[in-house]
């Protein structure tokens, strides 16, 4: 049996550069096979360091502990589409929570993870964002495209849409948070500075709000970022001194030695099971908190 490739740091970081800065896949393939040694090995790595969404979901889509439908609710100008979750046979309201993804659109990982918010007792909501440009296409390397042409006004008034559907929906308390991942990280951050009546924000590796609005947050925010993320981890000193400057509630946790997207299972190469199962019971525990 050949032995599985090794997975550097540089190519994992050769990955990022492609996928959230200026790299094309050309240049990104030319310098994975330097990287790599041949162009035979770069094509077995490519799989491992790309998310998988043939991998197996925490949580089955048929899974008979949730109930899950896809549904349609009123935008920024138009119709937004998303996956609603909530706990099968649970009576009473819930607080509920926005579960915002990665620049991959909402694909099965993220469905999944609503699923997994679900079953920790909230409504979970898991919005298309790419909803304005007909919905998130099966192609990733398209749906990356796509993610970067939107309207960011648009984005963030359908996110503030989103979370006041939530709060007057019937099967919730009223009381909304949001999650979001990589992308969705950073319209967390967005959202919390747009809209006062977000009840609690969990930031997964995400961009910073810029500092000069930092004022303007009023939820309770909660900051995860990986340790080897150079290029997001830039901005958390500014975002910490204007967050303590500001007087906000606030939590940053950084893991050391794992990567960006450390939470998603999909991805082979840097998802660490350690860091994601430490992050989700610290922000399972903060959404209990401020939304219950």
């Amino acid at each position: 049996m050949q032995d599985q490739p090794k997975i550097t740091q540089a190519m994992i970081d050769a990955y990022d550069e492609y996928t959230h800065l200026t790299l094309d896949r050309r240049a990104f393939m030319s310098r994975l096979t330097k990287l790599a040694g041949s162009g035979a090995a770069a094509a077995a790595i490519v799989p491992m360091l790309a998310a998988n969404s043939a991998r197996a979901a925490m949580v089955a889509e048929d899974d008979e502990r949730v109930t899950a439908e896809d549904i349609a609710y009123a935008g920024d100008g138009g119709e937004m589409m998303g996956y609603l979750v909530r706990p099968a046979g649970v009576e009473g309201k819930l607080p509920a929570v926005i579960v915002i993804h990665e620049n991959r659109g909402l694909n099965p990982h993220i469905r999944d993870v609503a699923r997994r918010m679900a079953l920790e007792g909230f409504v979970a909501l898991a919005p298309d964002f790419l909803s304005p440009s007909g919905g998130t296409p099966e192609d990733e390397d398209m749906a990356r495209e796509m993610i970067g042409q939107l309207d960011g006004g648009q984005t963030v008034r359908n996110a503030v849409a989103t979370q006041a559907f939530l709060a007057g929906h019937d099967a919730t308390n009223g009381n909304v948070g949001a999650i979001g991942f990589c992308w969705g990280g950073g319209l967390v951050n967005e959202l919390a500075v747009n809209d006062p009546e977000l009840d609690a924000g969990v930031a997964y590796y995400g961009r910073q709000a810029d500092a000069g609005e930092v004022s303007k947050i009023e939820a309770p925010l909660l900051l995860h970022y990986a340790g080897l993320d150079e290029r997001i981890n830039a901005g958390i000193d500014a975002y910490r001194t204007a967050l303590e400057g500001a007087g906000k509630t606030f939590s940053i946790h950084v893991y050391e030695g794992v990567n960006h997207a450390f939470n998603n299972d999909t991805s082979e190469a840097r998802y660490d099971k350690e860091a994601a199962d430490l992050a989700w019971q610290r922000t399972v525990t903060f959404l209990q908190e401020n939304l219950s």
